[in-house]
């Protein structure tokens, strides 16, 4: 029965390992995206939201809706990236997951 238990506490501790660092992997994510016009960069983090914004001089060439529509797609694409990314970790940690089970199912 030990042996038992010594394997279901590896088990445990390495699965609490991929949870860790799936959290570090999806704190991590950071994309950055220019528009084509160089004129917007947008960075954002794994969770789609801006933490970055860099406006080059291009901007003085551009109309206020102009301006406004570069802006949303520009960090509307980086955004859109930060989420495929985050998909793909976690349909990484869900696939190596399933593999560390019994089995090789996790149960999900």
């Amino acid at each position: 029965m030990s042996e038992a238990m010594d394997a279901l506490e590896a088990r445990v501790y390495r699965q609490l390992n991929m949870m860790r660092d799936l959290g570090d992997r999806l704190t991590g994510i950071r994309v950055r995206e220019t528009s084509p016009d160089g004129a917007v960069t947008a960075e954002v983090d794994g969770n789609g939201a801006l933490v970055d914004l860099v406006l080059s001089t291009e901007i003085s060439k551009l109309s206020p809706a102009e301006f406004e529509s570069v802006v949303v797609a520009t960090a509307g694409r980086a955004a859109h990236l930060a989420i495929v990314r985050r998909g793909e970790l976690v349909q990484a940690f869900n696939t190596e997951l399933a593999e560390s089970m019994p089995g090789g199912e996790s149960g999900y």
